[in-house]
């Protein structure tokens, strides 16, 4: 990749090439469960989050480069939305500033805060890895393409967005996982210490968890306790605060269950 610059690889215990293609049962799973829950007139209950750490050790944290823009329609931007309302425009975008983080790409300023972020986790004896970064356009085409092929259009827009409407798209999205393995990418990833401490934590570094627990009538996504997304520090600090619903509530946009 042209300009890019690779970052410190230590903290990928056992780090593997992104597989964006395991995690569509879990989200068939979780629409299947909705709909019987729906059907009995129950909610589920919310996941138990363990304690935060104990007088855990102080991170000097980066500083940021650039605020957030309050412009969530350009591409380019820290805080651009994409969802099944708003695609990605142009449509084929494409980062200028990817740089190698571990096993994937991000865009240069977010790369900088996952290394302080992963820096963190290891010094808390947490092991994440890195699974999915920057996606093209043409790789989301064959990824979307085969869960329409294997489950349906209905079911693979539960699991997979269509090309040019993900946010891998924007190098901004970043999928972890644990070295452990056994959960990566699935439902009881949730219950993990590497997922438990990044849902507390990854604001600090500029990180949300972008589809949150039992939200997907609003962003339009099942949970993911795995896909952290990048909107800068400040922002995120401010967003962890407000306690709202989802990234679509904080910035004041409506909900975006189905495309448009």
């Amino acid at each position: 990749m042209t300009g890019s610059r690779s970052f410190d690889r230590r903290w990928f215990l056992s780090a593997a090439a992104a597989l964006p293609l395991c995690s569509c049962t879990s989200h068939i799973e979780q629409a299947q469960e909705h709909k019987e829950s729906s059907q009995r007139g129950q909610l589920r209950q919310k996941p138990t989050v363990g304690s935060d750490p104990v007088e855990s050790p102080q991170v000097e944290e980066p500083s940021l480069k650039a605020e957030s823009s309050d412009d969530h329609f350009q591409s380019d931007s820290l805080s651009v939305l994409v969802n099944k309302h708003h695609p990605l425009e142009p449509i084929h975008y494409h980062p200028q500033d990817l740089v190698s983080f571990g096993p994937v790409l991000l865009r240069a300023e977010a790369a900088e805060h996952a290394q302080a972020l992963f820096l963190e986790a290891t010094r808390q004896g947490l092991s994440p890895t890195a699974l999915s970064g920057y996606r093209s356009y043409e790789d989301q085409v064959n990824t979307y393409k085969h869960w329409v092929n294997t489950y349906g259009k209905e079911q693979a827009d539960t699991a997979s967005a269509r090309p040019g409407y993900s946010e891998h798209q924007t190098g901004l999205a970043l999928d972890i996982g644990s070295a452990s393995g056994g959960c990566n990418l699935a439902v009881c990833f949730s219950q993990t210490p590497e997922a438990q401490w990044f849902a507390r934590q990854a604001h600090r570094f500029g990180f949300i968890l972008r589809f949150p627990y039992w939200k997907h009538e609003l962003t339009g996504y099942f949970y993911e306790s795995w896909h952290f997304r990048y909107i800068g520090a400040a922002e995120a600090q401010r967003y962890y605060q407000s306690h709202a619903d989802c990234l679509e509530t904080f910035w004041g946009f409506g909900p975006a269950p189905t495309y448009l």
